[in-house]
C-alpha cells in the first residue's frame, strides 16, 4: 500500500531504459568519451583540425566546437580560433598559423601521429637543429634531437626519444623512467656504466655519441629539473583570450531546444550606398501583443536582443548583435519597430535572424531568408514603404552618404607635433571647398586642390583637434573628418559623425559613431542614447543606428558611449534641432593629482583645501573642486636602470617591479616598462596584462 501511494502522489517514474540511457550519457560525459564520439561523427576535415590543434585547444574551446551543428559555423570558429592567436593582427598574414600549419604537415608526413611525444615537441618548438636516428641491437629504436635554442625554453636542449618494444608511439625518455625502459636486455638495477658499455658495444660511433650526450644532459638536470623542462617543452601556452569562446557562442542564431516562438514581419530596404557597398536596412516589426513588458521604477519598456548572420556561398560573411530598449509609452503603433543596417557587397546572400524577448518569457523569433543585394547608384533613393516606421525613417535614410564624397585627414608622422606643420587630406567626389578648424575655430578655407593647411602648433606639444569640413557649391556640409593631434597611441575616444551640429531634423536621424581605440585594444560595445534613454546597443561595426525623434523639430540630443572590455568608457554628445541662441561651452579643468607623504614616506591623510596653494606662472589659482579620489584607473610607468652599476641590485628591483604590477594594476589600469642604460628602451607597451609586463622584466 505504501509503495502504491507513493507512486500516485509523486512524479511518474521514468522507464528503466530511460534511466539507463541517462546514466550512460552522464558516464560518457564525465569520462570524455562523449566528446570523442562527437569528434568521430564530424566530417574528416574537422577531425583533422582537432588533431592538429589538440595541444593548443583549451577544454572550453573543444567543448564549444563539438557543440556546433553547422559547417559554416565550424569554419567561422576555426577562423576566429586562429585570429585570436595572431601575434600581429594588424597585418594580412597570420605568422603563428603559418608556422603551426607547416609543423603539422611535418608531423603528418614524418611522424604520422599527433599523440607521439616527438609530435608535441616539434609542434611547439619546431624542427630540431640536429637529429640522429639509431637502431642498435641492445636498445629499443630511438631518436636524439638537439636544439641550439628551443622555443619553449630559450636555451640549448638535447632530447632522447625511444619506441618501447619497437612498436607504437615514441616516448621522451626521462631519468625517472630508468634504463630498463630504454635498453632491451638490462636489469632494472643497472647503472649508467652498464648503459655506456652496451651503447658503445652495439651502436655506431655517431649513434653512441648522440645517445650518451642526451643521457648525460637529462641526468645533469637533477631530480626535478628535467621533468619540469620536459613539461615546458610539451605544454602549449594558454589561449591569448579566454573570453572569445563565450562571445562566439553568444552570436549563434540557433534556438534553444523546445523554445517558444513569436511572429514578426521583416522588411528589407536598400536606401543608399557606403563606399563600394550597399546599405542593407532591415526593419523588423514585432506585434505589440506578443511582446513582454519590463517594469522598473515605474518605467515600462520592451527589451529585445537581436543576433544575426549573413551567409554567402555557404560561408559566414558577417555576424552581428544588437540590443534594443524601447519605452512602452513611445511605441504608439501596433508593431514595435526594430531597425539595423549592414554594409554588403552586391550579390546573393542568406540572412539569418534571431530575436530574443529579454523580459522573462523565454520566447524567440527566427527567420532564414534569401536576399539579393542590388548595386545602388549614388542618386538612388527608394520611396518609403506604407508602414509608419518606414515613413519616419525616410529622413534618416536621406542622410546616407553615397560613398563617393569623402574627406580624410592624413595623420601626420611622429608622436608629438610642434611648430609649423602641414596637414594634407584625401578627397573623393564633388567638393566645392574644404574648411579647416583648429579646436573648433575656423582657420582656413580652400576652394581648390590641394586641400591642405599649414598650422603653427607652438613650441610645446599640446593636444589639439583639427577638423576638415567639405561643402558643396551651395554651402551645404557634405562630410567631415577630425584628427586629434598629440593624443598619443593610447587615446580612447568616440565621435558622432551624424547627427551634425546645427542641422535640423524632423522625424528621424541616422546616428553614426566613429571610435578610436588604443593600440592592441578593442571596443566591446557602443550605446546610443536619445536624450537620456538608451535606445540601442551595438556590439560590432558599423556603429550606425537610425533613431526616431520624439517630435517634429523638438530639441533633443544624441549621445554615443563606447566601452572597452575592462569597463573604461568615453562618450560624445550632439544637440539636434537646437535654437541658434543655444551655445555650447567647453569647460576645461586642469586636474592636479597630489599625494602627500611624511618624512617616513607614509601617506598623510585628512588634509583640506586650505592646506594647498596652487600657482601657475607665479599667479595664485583658486581650485574649483577639492576631492579625495579613490579607485580611479591609472596609467603607470616603471623606469628600470639596467646599467652595470645595477648588477648586484637588479634582481631586487625586478622583483619589486613585478610585485607592483601584480598588486597595483587592475583590469581598468595600464602600465608600461622602460629600461635604460645609455639610452631608454621600451620593454612593454601600456597594458593591463601582468604576463606581458613580467615578460618585459625577464631576461634583463
Amino acid at each position: 500500500m505504501m509503495r502504491s501511494s507513493l507512486q500516485r502522489s509523486g512524479s511518474p517514474r521514468p522507464p528503466a531504459g530511460a534511466l539507463a540511457a541517462a546514466a550512460l550519457a552522464a558516464f560518457l560525459a564525465a569520462s570524455g568519451l562523449l566528446a570523442a564520439v562527437k569528434a568521430k561523427d564530424l566530417p574528416q576535415r574537422y577531425q583533422d583540425f582537432l588533431a592538429e590543434v589538440a595541444l593548443l585547444m583549451s577544454k572550453e574551446e573543444r567543448e564549444s566546437f563539438l557543440e556546433i551543428e553547422k559547417d559554416y559555423q565550424r569554419d567561422a570558429f576555426i577562423e576566429r580560433f586562429w585570429r585570436i592567436r595572431d601575434p600581429y593582427p594588424e597585418t594580412a598574414r597570420n605568422e603563428f598559423k603559418e608556422r603551426w600549419d607547416a609543423r603539422a604537415a611535418s608531423v603528418r608526413s614524418e611522424i604520422g601521429d599527433f599523440e607521439d611525444d616527438r609530435a608535441r615537441v616539434l609542434l611547439l618548438n619546431g624542427y630540431p637543429d640536429g637529429l640522429v636516428r639509431y637502431r642498435c641491437a641492445d636498445l629499443w629504436p630511438g631518436e636524439v634531437w638537439y636544439y641550439q635554442r628551443a622555443e619553449s625554453l630559450g636555451h640549448e636542449v638535447v632530447l632522447l626519444f625511444f619506441q618501447p618494444h619497437g612498436l607504437g608511439r615514441y616516448r621522451l625518455w626521462q631519468p625517472f623512467d630508468g634504463l630498463d625502459d630504454l635498453v632491451r636486455f638490462v636489469s632494472p638495477f643497472a647503472d649508467g656504466i652498464q648503459l655506456v658499455d652496451q651503447v658503445q658495444r652495439t651502436c655506431r660511433f655517431e649513434e653512441s655519441e648522440a645517445i650518451l650526450t642526451a643521457y648525460r644532459f637529462a641526468v645533469s638536470q637533477g631530480g626535478l629539473g628535467f621533468p619540469s623542462m620536459a613539461a615546458q617543452l610539451t605544454t602549449a601556452p594558454e589561449s591569448p583570450s579566454k573570453e572569445w569562446v563565450a562571445t562566439f557562442n553568444a552570436y549563434s542564431t540557433d534556438l534553444p531546444e523546445g523554445a517558444a516562438t513569436f511572429a514578426a514581419e521583416v522588411e528589407i530596404d536598400y536606401p543608399g550606398r557606403h563606399k563600394t557597398r550597399t546599405v542593407a536596412q532591415v526593419l523588423i516589426g514585432v506585434p505589440r501583443e506578443q511582446a513582454s513588458v519590463s517594469e522598473l521604477g515605474g518605467h515600462e519598456s520592451f527589451n529585445f536582443l537581436l543576433t544575426g548572420e549573413v551567409l554567402r556561398e555557404d560561408k559566414l560573411f558577417d555576424s552581428f548583435r544588437y540590443a534594443f530598449n524601447l519605452p512602452v509609452a513611445e511605441v504608439v503603433a501596433d508593431s514595435i519597430p526594430l531597425v539595423f543596417e549592414r554594409y554588403l557587397r552586391p550579390g546573393d546572400y542568406v540572412l539569418v535572424l534571431k530575436i530574443e524577448d529579454m523580459n522573462g518569457n523565454g520566447s524567440y523569433f527566427r527567420e532564414r531568408r534569401e536576399i539579393s543585394v542590388p548595386r545602388v547608384e549614388a542618386a538612388h533613393r527608394r520611396p518609403p514603404e506604407d508602414s509608419e516606421a518606414a515613413r519616419l525613417l525616410a529622413e534618416a535614410n536621406a542622410a546616407i552618404a553615397s560613398g563617393e564624397t569623402t574627406v580624410k585627414i592624413v595623420p601626420p608622422r611622429g608622436d608629438l607635433q610642434t611648430g609649423m606643420l602641414r596637414i594634407d587630406t584625401l578627397i573623393s567626389g564633388e567638393i566645392a571647398e574644404v574648411a579647416f578648424a583648429l579646436d573648433g575655430r575656423k582657420v582656413l578655407t580652400k576652394r581648390s586642390p590641394p586641400f591642405s593647411v599649414e598650422l603653427d602648433l607652438g613650441s610645446l606639444p599640446r593636444m589639439r583637434t583639427l577638423a576638415a569640413i567639405a561643402y558643396d557649391s551651395e554651402g551645404n556640409e557634405l562630410t567631415r573628418d577630425e584628427q586629434a593631434l598629440n593624443a598619443g597611441a593610447h587615446r580612447f575616444a568616440v565621435r558622432l559623425v551624424e547627427p551634425r551640429r546645427g542641422k535640423k531634423y524632423r522625424a528621424s536621424v541616422r546616428a553614426q559613431a566613429e571610435v578610436e581605440v588604443p593600440e592592441d585594444q578593442v571596443v566591446e560595445r557602443v550605446e546610443f542614447y536619445l536624450n537620456e534613454r538608451l535606445v540601442a546597443t551595438l556590439f560590432q561595426e558599423p556603429f550606425v543606428q537610425p533613431l526616431i525623434l520624439p517630435g517634429a523639430e523638438q530639441i533633443a540630443y544624441v549621445r554615443a558611449v563606447a566601452f572597452q572590455p575592462d569597463g573604461n568608457s568615453t562618450e560624445d554628445l550632439v544637440f539636434v534641432n537646437a535654437p541658434e541662441y543655444l551655445e555650447e561651452v567647453d569647460v576645461q579643468f586642469v586636474e592636479l593629482y597630489v599625494t602627500v607623504l611624511d618624512r617616513e614616506k607614509r601617506p598623510v591623510l585628512g588634509l583640506g583645501r586650505e592646506s594647498f596653494e596652487i600657482l601657475e606662472d607665479g599667479v595664485r589659482q583658486t581650485p574649483l573642486r577639492f576631492d579625495l579620489v579613490e579607485n580611479l584607473p591609472i596609467h603607470a610607468g616603471i623606469m628600470l636602470d639596467v646599467s652595470a652599476s645595477m648588477e648586484e641590485s637588479l634582481e631586487i628591483a625586478r622583483t619589486a617591479a613585478l610585485a607592483f604590477f601584480e598588486r597595483a594594476i587592475t583590469p581598468r589600469d595600464r602600465a608600461t616598462l622602460i629600461t635604460f642604460n645609455d639610452h631608454p628602451n621600451l620593454r612593454s607597451k601600456f597594458t593591463n596584462d601582468t604576463k606581458v609586463l613580467a615578460a618585459g622584466l625577464a631576461g634583463l
